[in-house]
């Protein structure tokens, strides 16, 4: 259920921030602050939430654990690299911790979600102060003051169908791009994935409440406002009334300049009033993040993704006809339990007819729970390893190819900021969700500006402003 706190649950969470914050006077001012999300953009908001409550009491925040007095990890579960990473995060933080007693050290979100990863961290690593679940952050406050207080720790992981508030303090990491959360939780059940056991069934904000952020984001001068939920198409099923094609509709009725955005959706429930909301908007992305995971039937059945090889390309092909400028982008999965190479070989064709701009690329990762973890994996990791590459290979050129299209044209770009390999160059993304590299002047940061296209790589153009 999602709600907003009651009048007695706003009047504790409110009174431990004042508690906390009045603590910290008392005792010399302030910890800084580290907070670190892993993961998807979900987490990413999960950990501004995170840093809201901090902020209101009275936090500064760092970008070093070792500046700390408050560390806050915010975990992903989808992969096993991104635990083994966590894990040793988290080791690391020990030597802090005997070095400043005072040190708060706190571990949340979707991994210790899972039954044998919070064991795991009570029994391997005991200076972990606060362990707390996906849903949990209204009690934050309460925990961080009994632990700061004298208390022994904390570990707070209640069912992941448990109760979502609204209302929670947000501080955003950004001041041009924000994210909305639309929705929480899965219904899917792939069977590959562990989300609807750490984050739950499927649950929608009101519609009201979602307009509501937005309208104020824009007014606050945001330029780019992302909508998020482990699958947004099904958005509003759970509370009957909008469903995600009519939302989207509402929110690209605000005036302003600013673009709607939106992660992740899922083609059996991708229809076709949807595409043409996006193709007859004014602020929608011309954008698609369809996540096919296998170009074979037979790997989608045992996936449980209840869609075809046939059907996503009839949804694919109506998308290009409705929107001429349309960019796709992908997840595939590759050495999935009991897929073979001619299984492998038809991702690769589907890759072929489709020829995405972009396609986010994973060897399977067991996940415990999960039904595809008592399957059997014959192949070995060497071999999947192969096919990996093989994979990037073929839609390395694709995208090169796809990109070259936009040479000489102009594309509109909203601009966000120094290239990370080129700081003397801006970057930005087009309304196609292209990477666009350029030169100019840092006054552009946070505007839209036009951009004739010179220079096209298999992941992002370059560009020329134009004045």
């Amino acid at each position: 259920m999602i709600r907003e706190l009651s009048g007695e649950e706003n009047a504790l969470f409110n009174e431990y921030i004042d508690k906390t914050r009045a603590y910290f006077q008392s005792s010399g001012g302030a910890p800084k602050a580290y907070v670190h999300s892993y993961g998807c953009q979900q987490n990413v908001s999960d950990g501004e939430k995170i840093q809201g409550i901090l902020q209101q009491m009275g936090c500064d925040f760092v970008n070093s654990p070792e500046d700390a007095g408050i560390i806050i990890l915010n975990t992903c579960a989808v992969r096993e690299n991104a635990e083994d990473k966590v894990f040793g995060n988290v080791g690391a933080l020990k030597k802090l911790k005997e070095q400043n007693r005072g040190l708060v050290i706190a571990v949340g979100g979707c991994m210790v979600q899972q039954k044998h990863i919070a064991e795991k961290l009570k029994a391997s690593y005991p200076f972990v102060d606060i362990v707390f679940g996906t849903h949990t952050m209204h009690e934050l406050p309460r925990m961080l003051y009994e632990k700061l207080t004298g208390g022994k720790g904390c570990v707070n992981i209640p069912d992941a169908d448990g109760m979502i508030c609204e209302g929670i303090p947000t501080r955003r990491n950004s001041d041009i791009k924000a994210y909305v959360p639309i929705m929480y939780g899965c219904d899917n059940f792939c069977s590959y994935c562990v989300v609807p056991y750490v984050r739950g069934r499927e649950r929608s904000r009101k519609a009201e409440a979602i307009e509501k952020e937005v309208s104020e984001l824009i007014t606050q001068g945001y330029k780019e406002i992302m909508l998020l939920g482990q699958n947004v198409n099904s958005y509003g099923k759970n509370i009957g009334g909008t469903d995600f094609a009519g939302l989207l509709k509402r929110l690209d009725g605000f005036e302003g300049e600013y673009k709607l955005s939106f992660m992740t959706s899922h083609p059996k429930d991708c229809t076709k009033e949807l595409i043409d909301v996006i193709a007859d908007s004014r602020h929608i992305e011309r954008h698609i993040h369809l996540p096919v995971q296998s170009g074979s039937d037979r790997i989608l059945k045992l996936m449980n993704r209840r869609y075809t090889v046939e059907k996503y390309l009839e949804l694919v092909n109506y998308a290009k006809s409705r929107i001429p400028d349309l960019s796709l982008t992908t997840d595939i999965i590759v050495g999935f339990p009991g897929e073979g190479y001619e299984d492998f070989c038809q991702t690769l064709e589907l890759m072929k007819k489709v020829r995405y701009d972009m396609a986010y690329t994973f060897i399977y990762s067991k996940r415990e729970g999960t039904r595809a973890a008592e399957m059997d994996d014959p192949v070995s990791d060497k071999e999947k390893g192969i096919w990996m590459r093989e994979l990037l290979e073929v839609q390395g050129q694709i995208g090169l190819e796809n990109y070259q299209r936009y040479i000489g044209s102009t594309l509109t770009v909203l601009c966000e900021g120094h290239d990370k390999n080129k700081p003397e160059y801006l970057t930005g993304h087009s309304r196609q969700s292209i990477i666009v590299r350029f030169a100019g002047e840092e006054s552009l940061i946070g505007s839209f500006v036009k951009v004739k296209v010179t220079k096209a790589m298999p992941w992002a153009v370059e560009g020329e402003l134009i004045n």
